[in-house]
């Protein structure tokens, strides 16, 4: 076995930030040092009752457990659709102009494939989503990073931009509401994305799973005229409806993109569970009932809880932040954003995330996840007062 060799794209890439984290978390809490994670992203609450309804009938008939088509079914593709139509006014043919995912990590794979040779080059903020540069590499693109600062309210730095060599740039991404900074979407930075693809002929991809969380105006770069034709936006169910573990996304576009990440979509999987599908439709029908609920209030006061936190460790943060992070500038007296965290770990048992697994922009950053019930999230900041 010694003489066998993994690829060499291994090389390009180490194992994701928490993967490796929460190895170390299982340990501490198998010696019983009970630690309060607010580190991840995923949501803690349920689905609408009337969405595990629908899973649940539907997996019950004998009819259902076949393989599904890769474009998904009319059902949810058309309930996506809608979505778009309510919630932004943006309008969709549910036919051509829609692509569901196996969530959006499987999007951005899928849209490097279809737009990326290798050796050509990828536009990822610095800070921004890991995976962005992980599969970029892994697929043989050369990433490029682009700045975010707070000064700029964490949106692009278009003069910065165009200054740079973008002659072989095929793809550009893009997160607004912004992870993890928590920089809002503007209509005027959609715009200038929208212009700066067209100029240049490179298509963006906005990846959008965070506008619905304590955000009352949700926005999509596809609400800019004339952005389909050059971009690509993402969104997910994770997020905005409790959804995380069950895999459900979307990809939206013009048709000629949708086909062309279809291509490549169906010669990699099967389609999903007929019964998620019809769920996940119902899901984005019946959203309006709890939406207020479950992405504003319940947020909200959890973040009480996480600006008392960034307080405490002396860190400081923008109040106008949206999304389902809390992301903090540490003091100029840590060393670095890990120091503060492997603190914070080990002395209050509290782990929360360092900012430099988002790239060098966020070495001074540390965030907070909301996705923790309120009660831990007390007994986390008691914890940290202790501490320090």
């Amino acid at each position: 076995m010694n003489t066998i060799q993994p690829a060499d794209r291994l090389a390009l890439v180490s194992e994701y930030y928490f993967s490796r984290k929460l190895k170390e978390v299982a340990r501490l809490n198998a010696q019983g040092r009970d630690i309060i994670s607010l580190a991840i992203g995923s949501p803690d609450m349920p689905p609408s009752e009337q969405t595990v309804k629908t899973l649940c009938e539907v997996a019950r008939r004998p009819d259902t457990h076949g393989y599904q088509p890769t474009a998904g079914t009319p059902e949810l593709r058309e309930a996506m659709a809608d979505f778009y139509q309510r919630w932004y006014g943006v309008r969709l043919d549910p036919k051509t102009e829609i692509q569901p995912l196996i969530g959006s990590k499987e999007g951005i794979l899928h849209v490097t494939l279809a737009f990326v040779n290798p050796g050509e080059e990828v536009l990822v903020p610095n800070p921004g989503y890991p995976t962005y540069t992980s599969l970029s590499k892994i697929l043989g693109a050369k990433v490029v990073n682009y700045n975010l600062r707070g000064d700029n309210g964490w949106q692009p730095d278009f003069d910065e931009l165009e200054q740079m060599d973008l002659g072989k740039v095929r793809l550009m991404w893009t997160n607004y509401p912004n992870m993890p900074t928590g920089g809002n979407a503007r209509r005027d930075t959609y715009e200038r994305l929208a212009d700066f693809a067209r100029r240049h002929h490179i298509v963006v991809v906005n990846d959008n799973p965070y506008s619905f969380i304590l955000n009352n105006k949700p926005m999509s770069l596809l609400q800019v005229p004339g952005a389909k034709d050059c971009c690509i936006e993402f969104n997910s169910m994770s997020k905005s409806h409790n959804m995380p573990g069950w895999r459900v996304g979307l990809c939206a576009s013009n048709p000629t993109f949708i086909s062309w990440i279809l291509k490549i979509k169906s010669n990699i999987d099967s389609g999903t569970f007929r019964a998620i599908q019809l769920a996940a439709a119902e899901a984005f029908r019946n959203d309006r009932q709890w939406h207020s609920q479950a992405n504003i209030d319940t947020y909200a006061r959890r973040r009480k809880y996480a600006e008392a936190i960034m307080t405490a460790l002396g860190c400081t943060f923008d109040p106008s932040q949206v999304g389902m992070f809390l992301w903090g500038r540490i003091p100029d007296s840590c060393a670095d954003s890990e120091q503060l965290t492997e603190r914070a770990l080990h002395e209050a048992r509290v782990f929360i995330t360092p900012g430099f697994i988002f790239g060098s922009n966020g070495n001074r950053y540390v965030r907070i996840s909301l996705c923790a019930k309120e009660d831990k999230m007390e007994e986390a900041l008691a914890r940290v007062k202790a501490m320090v």
